[in-house]
């Protein structure tokens, strides 16, 4: 009952965070086909997370409000997927133009009239 419960909790806040989280819909909208391209430069974006969390370190240890280390979490678990995704989307972007190529040879060849 307990495990059901937690199992719930769990898979409604994934589709908040999925859905209202700005990082999240970004990241939705790289994983399309167009978006892949885009993979390698939004990395610059975990460049910028990780400086915000640097500040946040730097501003803790210079003894200001303790609910900064939420803010030092969250960048730098933002700058992870993003850094994360650059390498990630060129496997995918490969993937997909493999998968391209296969589907024209297989068109250029039906309209040959050979069968593969």
């Amino acid at each position: 009952m307990l495990l059901n419960r937690l199992w719930n909790a769990s898979i409604h806040t994934r589709v908040f965070l999925r859905r209202w989280m700005p990082t999240n819909i970004l990241l939705d909208k790289l994983r399309t086909r167009r978006g892949l391209k885009w993979g390698i430069p939004t990395m610059l974006l975990g460049v910028v997370y990780l400086l915000i969390a640097v500040t946040c370190t730097g501003l803790i240890e210079q003894g200001w409000s303790k609910w900064l280390y939420l803010v030092l979490f969250l960048a730098l678990w933002n700058a992870l997927k993003f850094l994360f995704f650059g390498p990630w989307s060129l496997l995918l972007l490969v993937r997909a133009r493999a998968q391209e190529a296969r589907t024209r040879r297989r068109n250029d060849a039906k309209l040959a009239g050979l069968n593969y």
